[in-house]
């Protein structure tokens, strides 16, 4: 058995656990306390950007929001007035209700009122199957003009040889 020393005996001296007055400084309670603290230097502060609010979400909403109701770009296309009166002339001419025409191609009532009444963005699908149930064409919505695509000059479109028959990229390996 190897000879291991083990104290005997007990320790009856007093231990500090938890709260203990030996050591422990002063805190300032009071707003003169803590400048006269700051003042000595026994106390840093730091001013952080942003702490303790939430004003960066909230400022400038007010004139985001002018500026959208400003601009004109971000309005949608509504039906135009023709559109919504041959609608409505072409479904009272087949003695069909706005229910009747929905069910017929497979909508919702509101969405023939929204037609009807000019507050519905234009959708090709929805205005063709309105063309195929009535049996009458319907006017469209104008479309902006696109700019024409030109082709490329000096490209070679006919014959085998070198040169650039389609885009980018080396000749083909025979």
């Amino acid at each position: 058995m190897p000879n291991v020393s083990m104290p005997t005996g007990q320790d009856w001296d007093a231990v500090n656990v938890g709260r203990a007055s030996a050591g422990r400084k002063a805190v300032p309670k009071s707003a003169a306390g803590i400048t006269a603290a700051k003042e000595r230097g026994l106390v840093a502060t730091e001013r952080k950007y942003g702490a303790g609010g939430n004003k960066s979400a909230h400022s400038g909403a007010g004139v985001n929001a002018k500026k959208l109701e400003e601009s004109e770009e971000l309005k949608h296309a509504k039906v135009d007035k023709s559109l919504s009166k041959a609608i409505m002339q072409a479904r009272m001419a087949k003695k069909m209700t706005q229910k009747e025409l929905a069910t017929a191609i497979n909508e919702k009532p509101q969405v023939i009122g929204e037609y009807e009444s000019g507050k519905a963005i234009p959708n090709p699908q929805i205005i063709s199957k309105m063309e195929r149930k009535l049996g009458c064409k319907l006017p469209r919505p104008g479309k902006k003009p696109a700019a024409k695509k030109t082709g490329a000059a000096g490209t070679k479109t006919a014959g085998r040889g070198g040169g650039v028959a389609r885009g980018g990229g080396p000749p083909k390996r025979r």
